[in-house]
């Protein structure tokens, strides 16, 4: 039986990846640390503990005393800071972790610096430019990006201050009231504002080898309408999807940041007006929220990216691009068990629709 760590455990991502391991065919010890005290309570694990927050000085030291206590193998972390606390302090970790190289997960937690490798890469990406402060010309910045424009902080998740603006007067306002966030301290960028269609392909690599990837499109944000942005980070339906020029897209983004990847990489991209996937960030070293989606259908990544962490070998996938068939859906709300079904039963449901209002009108 393994026995692994999972921190921020009461959060939406590692119910996710919690599931994951418990639909394998092994069988898991799961101990689970937060530092909400809340958060902790719903946490699917088989321990659990109240854990100081990354920054605290002694947050080392109480992860490596929880490690001997419940004899723990392996540390896996699903929210961006952990994973870049982990990384970065991965040898006083007394446990395995499996990320890629520190400076890829450095890089690939900052957008902008993401958005220069990509672009000197000659990959499409959306024109970027950063807010260094102040006395930065918003009118010709606004005119640069065509008139309308997406700004957004350099890290963090879940649509983390962003913002879609059309004049100068609001991406104003909005800069100003991100402050405490640095927005004029050069942690903001403004780019081009893409299309809403937007795509995630979610990858595990191990020693520069892609082992598997596959696409999910994201048909709307959960909660969408409390969002200045209409993005909340939180799926509401995930379609699987493939598409050969998105695959091809996606490695060179990944390899543009690290020749030799290993680990997890979610690319998130977004189409632009002439239907070509620009990359917008890399979700590095954990999976997207709802990958149980691809759990459920049949590819349990996570279970793969444990036995890699072990570094055990897993059998070899016969199409390990987008191994799971189109169409499939996963549909998620606030309070429901996620479900499983596909556009053909939907459509049904549609066509029936139809069907009785013609037959009643």
């Amino acid at each position: 039986m393994k026995r692994i760590l999972v921190t921020g455990a009461g959060g939406s991502p590692s119910a996710n990846f919690i599931r994951s391991l418990r639909a394998a065919d092994e069988e898991y010890y799961i101990v689970g640390t937060d530092a909400d005290k809340y958060y902790l309570q719903r946490a699917e694990v088989d321990v659990k503990y109240l854990a100081p927050l990354a920054n605290d000085p002694k947050y080392i030291d109480f992860l490596n005393y929880i490690i001997e206590k419940e004899n723990i193998e392996f540390v896996h972390a699903q929210n961006d800071v952990e994973v870049g606390f982990l990384s970065e302090n991965r040898e006083k970790i007394k446990a395995k972790t499996f990320f890629p190289a520190k400076e890829t997960v450095k890089i690939l937690q900052d957008k902008f610096e993401s958005f220069k490798l990509w672009e000197k890469a000659g990959i499409k990406v959306p024109k970027t430019k950063l807010i260094e402060g102040k006395d930065t010309d918003l009118d010709a910045l606004l005119e640069e990006m065509g008139g309308s424009m997406w700004i957004r902080a350099i890290s963090g998740a879940g649509g983390r201050g962003s913002l879609p603006v059309h004049d100068v007067k609001t991406a104003k306002n909005w800069l100003d009231f991100q402050e405490k966030n640095g927005s004029w301290s050069g942690n903001f960028t403004a780019s081009e504002l893409l299309e809403p269609e937007t795509v995630t392909w979610m990858s595990l690599w191990k020693d520069g080898e892609l082992v598997v990837a596959q696409g999910r499109k994201r048909l709307y944000w959960e909660l969408s309408k409390i969002s200045p942005s209409g993005v909340t980070g939180a799926t509401g339906t995930g379609l699987t999807y493939s598409d050969a020029e998105l695959d091809d897209i996606a490695r060179r983004a990944v390899l543009a940041v690290d020749s030799r990847p290993d680990g997890l990489f979610g690319v998130d991209m977004a189409y632009d007006k002439n239907g070509v996937p620009n990359p917008t960030e890399i979700n590095i070293g954990r999976f997207f929220t709802t990958h149980e989606f691809f759990t459920q259908a049949g590819l349990n990544m996570p279970e793969m990216f444990v036995k890699l962490g072990y570094g055990e070998e897993i059998p070899a996938i016969d199409n390990n691009t987008n191994p799971l068939p189109d169409g499939l859906v996963w549909i998620r709300g606030m309070d429901f068990r996620p479900v499983l079904s596909d556009m053909g039963v939907i459509e049904e449901s549609v066509a029936q629709r139809d069907r009785i209002l013609k037959e009643i009108s």
